[in-house]
């Protein structure tokens, strides 16, 4: 895709806000933020407009909870339409990591997360998106 060049004028204060991103987030520069931060808009509002997504489900929990296992493949069966696949890892004796790679629009994965992030015994859990068409 060709790249277009233009001139932005910002206010001090934004300026440094910008750099300070720039620097925090290791990007080599302003231009590369700024191409980051409008796929981020662009992802947030198709996210927000309901439309196709694809992302991942990340779930960490201890695998002696009671039905945990049992309980996470149950809803992932009945969402089978949303679930693409499924990865599970053994972090140690008590914790394991699942990663369910997922695609659908944006409403019924972010609703499909918090069911499986609410399972009694998750650590922890986030859904990341990603846009899938424009």
């Amino acid at each position: 895709m060709p790249v277009k060049r233009f001139g932005v004028s910002l206010e001090e204060e934004t300026m440094e806000y910008l750099d300070n991103f720039v620097n925090e987030n290791n990007f080599p520069n302003r231009s590369q933020a700024l191409r980051f931060l409008i796929e981020q808009y662009k992802v947030d509002k198709k996210w927000s407009c309901n439309n196709i997504v694809a992302g991942a489900i990340v779930l960490l929990y201890d695998h002696h909870k009671r039905d945990i296992e049992s309980k996470s493949t149950e809803l992932q069966h009945q969402n089978h339409h949303l679930v693409i696949s499924t990865q599970h890892v053994h972090l140690d004796h008590d914790l394991c990591l699942e990663t369910i790679t997922v695609r659908g629009e944006a409403q019924k994965l972010t609703q499909l997360a918090d069911h499986l992030i609410s399972l009694k015994g998750v650590i922890h859990g986030k859904l990341v998106m990603s846009r899938v068409k424009d």
